[in-house]
């Protein structure tokens, strides 16, 4: 199985639209937009999961670049994530 992430996507995809764009390539297990928690809107990106790693190579070599509704798709195989330190910027910090 391979993880993909997917950039650049339009505004108006949700989790469906995404998964359907990769179907043609093999078996999704899974795909998600990944969203605002303020405003609830469409970060501009996602991930799939494909069954098939030749599968996953191919809707590379093919959705790469390509133009979705005037935004060109950014599709590369998804790095792990890694753990951040504390992104308070200073929010609980005391002035003087």
């Amino acid at each position: 199985m391979t993880k993909l992430y997917v950039g650049n996507l339009p505004y108006s995809y949700n989790d469906g639209s995404l998964s359907s764009l990769f179907a043609t390539y093999g078996q999704v297990s899974s795909a998600a937009v990944i969203m605002d928690k303020m405003s609830g809107r469409s970060k501009g990106f996602g991930f799939v999961e494909l069954q098939d790693d030749a599968a996953a190579q191919s809707a590379i070599a093919e959705l790469n670049g390509k133009d979705v509704e005037g935004r060109n798709l950014v599709v590369s195989v998804a790095r792990p994530m890694v753990e951040r330190s504390n992104r308070d910027f200073g929010a609980n910090k005391r002035r003087f």
